[in-house]
């Protein structure tokens, strides 16, 4: 995890308590601020500010199709879609200088939720199939770019994918800046094994037969359509049952130097994660000790064993 930068992240800049909503107000995330923001970059964004909007402002909400929404004012009915619109798409262009690795939006928000924001038809009556303005112009311009909103950051499981997410692209990104060689891409296939596993059996052997056929693409085109790939893959939910394979996998690498009690002691911890009385940090930390002892580099070098920062205790959950 050293590095000569942090990575950077986009964020919402309600989100890091600075006073830009409607209503003058902040939502500033002890997690995201306190926790994350030690270990990244923060860029912060706020739209409707920035478009001019000012602070306070009058509440807004979308209307009509999901695919075209506009952005109404409640009180006054003004239409300021074009002058949100305009501005996202020049902002993110810019934001392309900033190397994002990622982006925390705000829930909700009409501007920057990224699913299920309010949505008004015709006739007044609310549905929930709504995309914000600014969210919706970046996801489309940064398609592989990981995204999450703050409030589902609360479940501890998105919170893990999320971030394991943001460092897996930032590791594809060093990729690319350093050539994205057929070389070094079959390094990063190999350490990325188990990682994969745990999330799709199936993407794994797709990017596989990527690699494997690299010599029918061109050298620029191949980490593009493996990093395409590669982030789809890490979107899959991992389960306990695809941990405790991946565990399995593990241990067989030094099974034989395990005696009759240390085998079983393994097994039991791996048995215990599966029926979901111990967190996942406790197998793991066994499998790393042994790992270690018994100098086993294939799997020390694979990027499971520690995807981010043990300090976010993201494996720490039951």
């Amino acid at each position: 995890m050293n590095r000569e930068h942090p990575i950077k992240l986009g964020i919402s800049r309600c989100l890091l308590g600075d006073e830009v909503r409607f209503d003058g107000g902040h939502k500033r995330d002890h997690f995201l601020v306190e926790v994350l923001g030690r270990y990244v970059e923060w860029v912060p964004v706020c739209p409707e500010v920035e478009a001019g909007l000012g602070t306070p402002r009058e509440a807004m909400r979308l209307v009509g199709e999901p695919e075209q929404p506009r952005l109404i004012t409640i009180r006054t009915n003004r239409d300021l879609t074009r002058p949100l619109a305009e501005f996202s798409h020049r902002r993110v262009r810019e934001l392309e200088a900033e190397d994002l690795c990622g982006y925390v939006f705000k829930k909700d928000s009409p501007s920057c939720g990224i699913e299920r924001v309010r949505l008004y038809n015709k006739h007044g009556m609310p549905g929930r199939a709504g995309v914000g303005v600014f969210a919706r112009a970046f996801r489309e311009h940064f398609p592989l770019t990981p995204i999450e909103e703050e409030g589902r950051l609360c479940d501890p499981l998105i919170r893990e994918n999320f971030i394991e997410r943001v460092f897996a692209y930032d590791r594809w990104r060093s990729l690319l800046s350093a050539g994205g060689t057929r070389r070094a891409l079959v390094s990063f296939h190999t350490i990325h094994k188990y990682l994969l596993l745990a999330h799709s059996a199936t993407h794994y052997r797709s990017l596989g037969q990527i690699v494997a056929q690299a010599d029918r693409y061109r050298p620029k085109e191949l980490p593009l359509r493996y990093g395409k790939l590669f982030m789809e893959a890490l979107s899959v939910k991992a389960t306990v049952r695809k941990h405790v394979n991946v565990l399995h996998h593990l241990v067989g690498h030094f099974k034989a130097h395990l005696d009759r009690a240390e085998k079983a002691e393994l097994l039991s911890l791996i048995d215990d994660y599966h029926r979901g009385l111990v967190p996942l940090v406790v197998p793991m930390t066994l499998v790393k000790h042994y790992v270690a002892r018994f100098e086993v580099p294939y799997v020390r070098d694979q990027i499971y064993l520690n995807p981010h920062p043990k300090e976010l205790m993201l494996r720490n959950h039951v």
